[in-house]
């Protein structure tokens, strides 16, 4: 048996609507600009192959918690997101098998510090200390689903206000484009999550503020900012 010198880190685990049982969450890819919106809102008006950056799995805050406002940051930013949570995995797979590998959906939010993003962007250095912070990705229980992906609205409020409010069928580059595309990059396995980008009207959030994500017939993400 293999001892540590320090202790592994805990699994972190994504509750599964419905059952006993967790997804355990191996590591989180995100694609970006992948609603036209959204991509002129952020400087840019075209159809490039999807972009992704990564979070660490334990960015995940689970369904019930809270955010605390982050560091180093006076401009934190939400933006809503249809997840896909994946069961097998595999490099080179085609948009047919795509959807075969998913095992659910959920509604997450990326948390987003924009000044440190900016920075970042103007000096052409890369950008994962704006992403992929602590408590970075809020996200709601993962829905079972099988055959086609959501296409329904959705849409994110703070204190009651909505700021983004789309339809899913809008992205740019769909579920099954997003998951083939991602295993030319990595090999998928069973436990990777794609956060698969949002809708324009993102905008920042200040301690205080009450946040709810809702994607039609998937579910809702709640969270405070503390």
């Amino acid at each position: 048996m293999t001892e540590y010198v320090v202790a592994p880190p805990a699994v972190t685990v994504v509750p599964v609507e419905g059952e006993a049982r967790g997804f355990p969450v191996r590591r989180i890819l995100c694609v970006g600009r992948n609603y036209a919106a959204h991509r002129r809102e952020m400087g840019g008006d075209d159809r490039d192959p999807p972009f992704f950056f990564t979070k660490p799995a334990d960015a995940i805050v689970p369904p019930g918690g809270d955010v605390t406002y982050p560091q180093r940051t006076a401009n934190l930013h939400y933006e809503i997101e249809l997840v896909v949570a994946l069961k097998g995995g595999g490099a080179e797979v085609s948009t047919d098998q795509a959807l075969d590998l998913v095992f659910g959906y959920a509604v997450g939010v990326d948390l987003t510090r924009r000044d440190l993003q900016n920075a970042a962007k103007d000096k052409g250095q890369p950008w994962d200390a704006s992403k992929g912070f602590d408590q970075s990705a809020p996200i709601s229980t993962i829905r079972p689903w099988s055959g086609l992906a959501p296409q329904g609205a959705i849409r994110l409020s703070v204190n009651g206000m909505v700021r983004q409010d789309a339809v899913v069928a809008d992205m740019i580059w769909n579920v099954a484009e997003i998951v083939s595309e991602a295993s030319r990059l990595w090999r998928l396995e069973p436990g990777d999550l794609i956060f698969t980008g949002t809708p324009e009207g993102v905008g920042p959030l200040v301690r205080g503020d009450r946040v709810e994500g809702e994607v039609e017939g998937v579910g809702v993400v709640s969270f405070g900012i503390v």
